[in-house]
């Protein structure tokens, strides 16, 4: 059971992607990000938190949010706080864009599990599937998230949707998965409504065949559990349209 934390929290997605195949629509700031700044006070996301009771089950305290999590400065102040309040584990659920960044991984050191996606093999795919930011290439994000692994701690995941643009990289990606040294990989097809058509079960199996070896979680196979969200009409404004889902 996630709760999700929003560092973000603006009406328009702000993203160093805009990912094909994302229930949020376009970032239109993307382009236009030149670095880290404070979205939300981190006074304001504590004083929502101590709004939950204390018998609320909740096992991980997500930072994800309407857009790219880490692109918020103050993120590692946040973990902090909310580690002063509550007990639950934290995670982040990241793009990776700026984890070669020392900052950004001075503020994850301490976080329990961190969601990395990895979608391309190469730069073209990067290019036509994630539609990052001006500046930001495939071996940036790689090199990245190869340092970050490098120095952290914690459970580390890799998060790889799979749509028509990259199904034929599975293998490259099971062998960057392996070189990255993962503990975990999700393999996911969109299956909430976007731009892009989902892969079938049939395909994402083989897809998973690429994996064997590694510890692999893969969307079809997942239990679907009942949850009930705090606010619908925020959930949907962060998450789309999560009931068709």
């Amino acid at each position: 059971m996630s709760l999700g934390l929003d560092p973000i929290s603006t009406h328009k997605k702000v993203c160093s992607f805009n990912c094909t195949y994302c229930q949020l629509g376009c970032a239109e700031q993307a382009d236009a990000i030149a670095g880290r700044q404070v979205f939300v006070a981190t006074s304001d996301l504590i004083e929502e938190i101590k709004l939950l009771e204390s018998e609320v089950r909740i096992d991980y305290l997500t930072f994800s949010g309407n857009g790219e999590p880490t692109l918020a400065a103050n993120l590692g102040e946040m973990i902090t706080a909310v580690r002063s309040v509550r007990p639950e584990k934290v995670a982040v659920i990241t793009n990776g864009t700026l984890l070669g960044r020392k900052d950004v991984q001075a503020d994850l050191k301490g976080v329990d599990l961190v969601l990395v996606k990895l979608e391309a093999a190469d730069e073209r795919v990067f290019q036509a599937l994630n539609r990052p930011a001006a500046g930001i290439t495939w071996r940036s994000t790689l090199d990245g998230i190869k340092a970050f692994k490098g120095t952290f701690k914690g459970r580390f995941a890799l998060q790889i949707m799979f749509v028509e643009a990259n199904k034929a990289q599975a293998s490259k990606l099971a062998a960057l998965a392996r070189e990255i040294g993962a503990d975990e990989i999700q393999l996911n097809t969109p299956l909430r409504p976007n731009a892009e058509k989902p892969l079938s079960l049939l395909e994402m199996t083989a897809i998973k065949d690429q994996f064997a070896g590694l510890n692999v979680r893969m969307v079809y196979e997942e239990e679907k559990k009942d949850y009930h969200p705090f606010d619908d009409q925020q959930t949907i404004r962060r998450h789309g349209q999560y009931k068709q889902a």
